[in-house]
């Protein structure tokens, strides 16, 4: 029998909700719990705490959280490049910056044709080493989780960023607002949430799919793939067999690659974004609104293709 708290829609989705396992709560004292990511090397995930301008630390060895950086320019994103180091998005920096393996802090990314980014908010790095990234205006906003500014660019567009060379591309510019991405697990689609209505009423709350270029640089004309019904879609991730498990206000929503909600995992906050870790890849750490929270799957983490 399944815990209360996974709610299934299709029959699929009983294939990857195990009945013995429950929900859990592993640490809570954000403000707002954002931007996971896992190292498999040293057993710990770390994600941002936004408005307190720190990044935490889960040692999944013995259960402790401690504080990875402060002040660090409002992190949102995270991921982990082929190398291994941590790329970042920053809200107050205005920047996808990545530290390096001597600690160092590298900028990526702060402009697009001159003009400063807006607020990057959520990152993926491609098997090619492309740096994929999205950048609304949250973090300008306001003085909350960034500092106040008007935008130079006047618009909130995914970028790439070119491995050779570090150049910045705009990729997609159909978008009010887009949030969360994440790349299928054959890297042949994109896809990126629009968290637009927040500023545009009649914005839907879509994660739509982009279909990559062959040359791998850019995508082509987008298309729905799933509309959320509680809240909005922030970040997310795909596993092994093409599922995409999404924040949602009421949780984890798990799509099948055809786009249907198969089912929820349901979480006690709004939750903000996820990332699969664990020896296995079968661990789903979920970013909670003021809480970390992780439940065993019964699927991995989707792995980069190797090129």
């Amino acid at each position: 029998m399944l815990d209360k708290d996974f709610v299934v829609f299709d029959d699929r989705f009983r294939r990857y909700a195990m009945g013995n396992v429950h929900i859990e709560k592993l640490w809570t004292g954000s403000r707002w719990a954002e931007g996971p990511a896992y190292f498999a090397a040293g057993k710990y995930l770390i994600w941002s705490d936004i408005p307190n301008d720190r990044l935490l630390r889960y040692d999944e060895t013995d259960g402790s959280v401690s504080v990875f950086l402060t002040p660090c320019n409002n992190h949102n994103g995270h991921t982990v490049d082929l190398e291994g180091r941590l790329v970042s998005c920053e809200h107050r920096g205005r920047a996808v910056t990545r530290i390096e393996h001597d600690g160092s802090r590298k900028i990526l990314a702060d402009r697009f044709e001159g003009k400063k980014l807006n607020s990057p908010n959520d990152v993926v790095v491609k098997s090619d080493g492309s740096v994929w990234f999205t950048d609304p205006s949250y973090g300008i906003d306001g003085e909350y989780e960034g500092d106040y500014a008007v935008s130079e660019l006047g618009a909130c567009n995914v970028y790439r960023i070119d491995p050779v060379n570090g150049g910045v591309t705009a990729v997609i510019t159909d978008m009010v607002r887009p949030n969360g991405l994440a790349f299928t697990p054959d890297e042949k689609t994109l896809y990126v949430a629009d968290t637009g209505l927040t500023h545009k009423p009649d914005c839907s709350p879509d994660i739509r799919a982009y279909p990559v270029n062959s040359d791998g640089r850019g995508v082509g004309q987008g298309r729905k793939f799933a509309t959320c019904d509680a809240g909005l879609f922030d970040g997310f991730r795909v596993d092994v067999h093409g599922n995409v498990w999404s924040s949602a206000a009421d949780g984890v929503h798990c799509f099948a690659p055809d786009g249907k909600l198969i089912g929820k995992i349901l979480i006690p906050e709004v939750v903000a974004n996820v990332t699969f870790g664990g020896r296995k890849r079968n661990r789903l750490y979920i970013c909670g609104t003021t809480s970390l929270y992780s439940v065993y799957l019964n699927t991995q983490g989707a792995l980069r293709p190797k090129v």
